[in-house]
């Protein structure tokens, strides 16, 4: 755990100010549920005070925390997105030792967030100069912003460790008033929309929609569904319509409260929890919680329970961070056929690099192989951690015989001391596993003698010679 130490004594002070800040919690609230004055807290949190043992005892019991959660690296701004930073080439002559980088993240979040975010802003201006488009800003990318609006929303919901209290409790509320089965949702859902907001539902040819799946007419009070959603796309279209019609002001305040740089930002934040908030609907996350601790995760099984489809399933797994009712922490991915990633959410921490792709390694992407077929493995990462991971491809809309191949891979993956909970690890010798070894982006990974390598590591020379024909098509030397 990257903490200063002096005789053995604990030093949190910087992860107990953000534990606070994430809780919204005042300096006097925070130290009434220690038991603790507000002069000794504010101690701590300066770190002129050690973190006592009884303390930590009390924040377990205060919050539902699992004190792991006080040294794991936030996918943000911690020690692994200033690793990847200071692994650039422009960085080499600087030594920078891994020692330096985690006393930065401890100490200082909020400036080790801000390097990334620089960087980051750094790698999308060099993308734009490569492809000689200086001076034409990205469409979509935020105007005077250097954080694109997708990476400052993933960032935020990474930070909210994907779970809003407030949007289960909407849910919760909702579905209490439908009073009926998770199945008989899409009727009872319809039923409401026509009743209490006078919206009528037509479901409409490919043509009539050619380029959308969902289209809401506001001023005729029309939700169009297009025919190529299957019935599980349609039930989340419902629910996405109900949640925006009946929790607006709620979406709102909590937009408001994120604080997004932008309009274009603004708006994809608000679509992310709304699309939170109709998931919630669908699978509310008592019902959904015991579902899946039931069957072992079974996804498919549970899937099947709630009418929803295995992308949505998985998706809403790495939301189950209720405390006194969590769920396996979960990380998922989508990418494509050609590795490109379109959605990352996890429940905890994420393993996989903050500024490229996923590692060829991993079996997610020979999972196009096998379509429809779950595919499990363990990976471990540089740092030795171990995880539990599977793979499967799914289709998210009813394509046409001559229409565009949808399909896509969804990953999914938790800590392996939690792989015995899951049905897919049955038969598994988990004690003393097959572990492939897998990295981040190939730019930054250092793993020398791989064979799927795709690039060579900018924090790395080449060692060619015309003498020897090496595994690896980039090889360097490993110290």
């Amino acid at each position: 755990m990257a903490v200063s130490t002096t005789d053995r004594k604990l030093f949190l002070g910087a992860r107990l100010k953000r534990l606070r800040r994430d809780l919204g919690l005042t300096q006097t609230r925070m130290a009434e549920d220690l038991g603790v004055s507000p002069s000794y807290l504010n101690l701590l949190e300066r770190n002129q005070r050690p973190v006592t043992a009884q303390v930590l005892l009390r924040l377990a019991e205060a919050y539902d925390l699992d004190l792991k959660t006080l040294s794991t690296d936030p996918e943000g701004g911690g020690a692994t997105g200033l690793a990847e930073v200071f692994s650039d080439q422009m960085f080499r002559d600087l030594g920078v030792a891994r020692h330096e980088i985690a006393e930065v993240a401890e100490s200082a979040p909020g400036v080790s967030e801000a390097i990334v975010r620089l960087y980051r802003a750094y790698l999308d201006q060099r993308a734009l100069t490569d492809l000689g488009a200086i001076g034409r800003p990205e469409e979509g990318a935020a105007a005077g912003s250097s954080v694109l609006p997708s990476d400052w929303v993933r960032d935020f919901i990474q930070a909210q460790k994907n779970y809003f209290a407030e949007l289960e409790e909407a849910a919760d509320s909702l579905v209490a008033e439908l009073g009926v089965e998770p199945l008989d949702f899409a009727v009872a859902a319809r039923e409401r929309l026509a009743k209490r907001h006078g919206v009528t539902v037509r479901i409409v040819p490919l043509e009539v929609l050619p380029e959308s799946v969902r289209r809401y007419d506001y001023h005729r009070k029309r939700l169009f569904l297009s025919e190529v959603l299957t019935a599980d796309g349609r039930s989340f279209s419902l629910a996405y319509q109900l949640a925006i019609l009946e929790n607006g002001p709620l979406l709102d305040t909590l937009v408001e409260r994120a604080g997004p740089p932008d309009g274009p930002t603004r708006s994809l934040l608000k679509v992310s929890l709304i699309n939170y908030l109709a998931a919630a609907i669908l699978m509310p996350y008592g019902a959904f919680h015991e579902a899946a601790e039931r069957t072992a995760y079974d996804i498919e099984l549970v899937r099947s329970r709630f009418g929803v489809s295995f992308e949505q399933a998985c998706h809403r797994l790495t939301t189950l961070s209720r405390p006194g009712a969590r769920g396996v922490p979960f990380f998922m991915l989508r990418v494509d056929s050609a590795g490109n990633i379109s959605k990352r959410f996890a429940g905890a921490t994420f393993p996989f690099s903050r500024f490229g792709g996923t590692c060829p390694r991993w079996n997610i992407h020979t999972s196009f192989r096998t379509p429809g077929r779950i595919v499990t493995q363990i990976v471990e990462t540089p740092d030795g951690q171990r995880y539990f991971t599977l793979s499967r491809t799914v289709a998210r809309i009813a394509t046409p015989y001559a229409g565009d191949d949808s399909e896509l891979a969804i990953g999914m993956g938790c800590e392996l001391k939690f792989a015995e909970r899951l049905v897919y690890s049955r038969g598994i010798d988990l004690r003393e596993p097959a572990i492939t070894a897998i990295g981040p982006a190939c730019r930054i990974c250092e793993r020398p003698a791989c064979t799927q390598r795709a690039a060579e590591p900018i924090n790395r020379t080449l060692t060619v010679d015309d003498f020897t024909k090496s595994i690896s098509p980039y090889p360097f030397a490993s110290g």
